[in-house]
């Protein structure tokens, strides 16, 4: 999935250990495809491959999508679940 009217995602993937790894691209497949199969892929989520794509929001730039990247880290994992299940907005 590329961006079109948004250039940057906040992304989040659930890993083979069922935690939770959050991170910033412009191109989700490209960024599942690296996590998942290339050398290229976060060192946290190449020990726990598989990872599946389970949450992504788009943003207007780089800047926007890094900050919302780390108030979402700053969460408890019972409130990124909220927000991933679409209980609750997360306007990071």
């Amino acid at each position: 999935m590329k961006a079109n009217d948004r250039s940057w995602f906040l992304y989040v993937v659930q890993c083979s250990d069922d935690t939770l790894y959050t991170g910033v691209t412009t191109d989700l497949s490209r960024r599942m495809h690296e996590h998942n199969t290339t050398a290229r892929g976060a060192k946290y989520t190449k020990a726990r491959r598989p990872v599946k794509l389970i949450y992504w929001v788009g943003h207007e730039n780089r800047s926007t999508a890094q900050k919302a990247e780390c108030q979402f880290k700053k969460l408890t994992r019972v409130q990124k679940e909220e927000i991933i299940k679409g209980r609750k907005m997360f306007h990071g």
